[in-house]
């Protein structure tokens, strides 16, 4: 009994030795976390597809060459032509250089008429003492061209074999015969393009359609247009101004001395039909003529209108004919009640070897302001001058306009007491 006792101790005691070996050893490390992966070198691909790779710029197309197309010059011809294409240009007859040089590029030139090359001693020089604006502007690059033909008023016909000489490949003309036009483009083998002025000068619509030809064949549209819509801004302004004057309160006013340089005088006139007068709203006393809107007139009628002129605007280029029938007879003014008045005033002569067409622009703001001095105030004749030769030229003239000898200091009015003296 004993016996088994003892054994049961023993193997209770055995029993609680190994519970507490058990409780007593370390708990066995939990597992490492797995590691997290290290961040690669590279970025993770976005979402977003890469963008392609940037394509060379497109070469841009070669500029188109000039195509033939047909226009009508100023008189009603046709003429194939390739604008923008020539490169020696002529101009021949009265004013053709001078609306050429208002749209084409002089530099194109390669020929030039004698009595446009100063540097000749053999040339028709009666227009030398008047300010020609494109002369002034452009005469010194005239002198290094060759003839073209002599030009000036006793040169009716083109010259075809000093045209020839020239080697242009366009001819600007201002020979209005459509026959002499004809044959001279088959003698010459060259497109020759016809322009013309018009009686209403530089607001004419001839003139307008001539500048607008200019820019079609020479491929400068935009540089025509500016400069019609210059001219026909300038008109609107002056007819704005004057246009509620009412008849009653307009002064009388004679305009002489105009028509073609070098044979006009003090009857030569504007009539009521004169452009500058219809422009400004000017009051004519000169009324009732048929026919032109310059014309020469009587000397009855001139005496007979004295009492009627509040005010006299002679054109420069009557002054040298005026001055010897003045010393012959000073009384020729002593019915005119402008001349007693001292209301006698001088404007640029705008007619040279035909019109000079920024000067006729000129003169009409001088005349308006002359007879409305009110409403022209704030008009500067100077600085209007300059405005517009920059509008013609890119370039300011009044200061070499008013230095022709011809021009006798620029726009004034005239003391009656000295002027013809």
């Amino acid at each position: 009994m004993k016996k088994t006792l003892s054994l049961l101790l023993a193997l209770i005691m055995l029993l609680a030795l190994c519970a507490c070996g058990q409780q007593s050893a370390p708990a066995e490390a939990p597992a490492p976390a797995a590691e997290e992966p290290a961040p690669s070198e590279e970025p993770a691909p976005s979402e977003e597809p890469a963008p392609a790779e940037e394509a060379a710029p497109a070469e841009e197309p070669a500029p188109a060459e000039p195509e033939e197309i047909t226009i009508t010059d100023m008189i009603g011809r046709e003429v194939t032509v390739t604008p923008g294409s020539y490169s020696r240009v002529v101009c021949i007859g009265a004013g053709a250089l001078r609306m050429y040089s208002y749209i084409g590029d002089v530099a194109l030139l390669c020929g030039v008429e004698d009595i446009d090359n100063t540097s000749l001693d053999e040339r028709p020089k009666m227009f030398d003492s008047v300010a020609r604006p494109y002369m002034l502007a452009y005469g010194e690059s005239f002198t290094a061209l060759p003839s073209c033909g002599v030009g000036g008023p006793q040169a009716q016909t083109a010259e075809a074999e000093k045209i020839l000489a020239c080697e242009p490949d366009i001819v600007i003309s201002e020979y209005e015969d459509v026959e002499k036009e004809e044959a001279l483009q088959e003698q010459l083998g060259v497109p020759v393009i016809t322009l013309k002025m018009g009686p209403g000068g530089v607001f004419d619509e001839g003139f307008l359609g001539t500048l607008r030809l200019l820019g079609v064949v020479f491929g400068n549209e935009e540089k025509a247009e500016t400069l019609v819509s210059f001219i026909e801004s300038e008109r609107a302004e002056i007819e704005k101004r004057t246009a509620e004057i009412p008849d009653e309160e307009k002064p009388g006013v004679y305009i002489c001395g105009l028509g073609n340089w070098g044979t006009t005088n003090h009857l030569m006139v504007g009539t009521e039909k004169y452009i500058v007068c219809r422009v400004a709203n000017v009051k004519n006393v000169v009324t009732g003529l048929e026919g032109a809107a310059i014309q020469p007139i009587e000397e009855e009628l001139f005496v007979s209108l004295g009492e009627d002129m509040d005010m006299i605007i002679m054109d420069a280029a009557a002054v040298k004919n005026i001055k010897p029938l003045y010393e012959e007879n000073p009384a020729m003014f002593d019915t005119c009640k402008a001349w007693q008045n001292g209301e006698v005033y001088l404007e640029m002569a705008y007619n040279a070897y035909y019109t000079n067409c920024e000067i006729a622009l000129i003169n009409t703001w001088f005349a308006a302001k002359t007879v409305y001095p009110d409403l022209f105030e704030d008009i500067d004749m100077t600085e209007k001058t300059n405005e517009i030769t920059q509008a013609f030229f890119g370039m300011d003239l009044a200061e070499q306009i008013a230095a022709a000898p011809s021009s006798f200091g620029g726009y004034q009015k005239i003391d009656t007491a000295t002027f013809f003296g």
